[in-house]
Order: structure tokens, then C-alpha cells, then sequence
């Protein structure tokens, strides 16, 4: 996979990270730094997910009850903080899915508008 320019790269929009980090730990649980290299790669390198704004998301996560955090052994053999979904982050994951499937319908209706008279 080639790495695209950083001026490719997009901005994660403002609402999204918690949803994306859900999504990645449907997945299984995963530490971290392995749930910002699961969004990358699965973006094709597109979004990349900063520490700053990774660790706070995921700790709110938690706060929530949506994630649980328990220490674990990374593959490099590192202690690591590894997060798992609850089922309480299973249902808000899935309203949250319910909610991008809306706003991006409701994106695509003001950019790719009928035409007048097949409304």
C-alpha cells in the first residue's frame, strides 16, 4: 500500500473518532496504538489518527463504559493497555452507524440533487 502525500491525508471530521474506534474493536480487542494502525491501514493510509486525539477519545470511551481497558502483553512484548467493546459500545456503535448512514444519504441528496420535476 503506498503512503499518500500527507496533503491527501483527510481530517477526520469532528465526531467520528469514537465511532471509528468502535468499529475497530468490533474487530477484537486491541491496544492504542494498534486501534490508530487498524484505522490507517483499513483507510488505505487516507486518515491517521493522532496520539493526542487518540488517547483522550479512548478514555472517554471508557469513562462511558462503551470500552473496557485491561492490561495485556503487546506482540512486541511490551505492556500494554488493551480495549475491548462492551455491549453498551455494541449498541452505541450500532446508533452511531444508524446516524453516519443518515448523514451521508443526507450529504449525497445537496450533492448529487435530481433533477426538477423527478423529485
Amino acid at each position: 500500500m503506498a503512503k499518500p502525500p500527507d496533503d491527501q491525508r483527510l481530517e477526520l471530521l469532528q465526531g467520528t473518532l469514537d465511532m471509528l474506534i468502535l468499529r475497530t474493536l468490533q474487530w477484537g480487542p486491541q491496544h492504542g496504538h494498534g486501534i490508530g494502525l487498524a484505522i490507517r491501514a483499513r483507510s488505505d493510509a487516507l486518515l491517521k489518527v493522532e496520539t493526542g486525539s487518540l488517547y483522550p477519545a479512548l478514555h472517554r470511551l471508557v469513562k462511558r463504559g462503551w470500552l473496557k481497558a485491561e492490561w495485556g502483553v503487546s506482540e512486541a512484548h511490551q505492556r500494554a493497555k488493551f480495549y475491548r467493546l462492551t455491549a453498551a459500545g455494541k449498541a452505541q456503535l450500532l446508533r452511531e452507524q444508524d446516524r453516519w448512514s443518515q448523514l451521508v444519504d443526507a450529504i449525497g441528496r445537496v450533492m448529487n440533487p435530481e433533477p426538477a420535476g423527478k423529485e
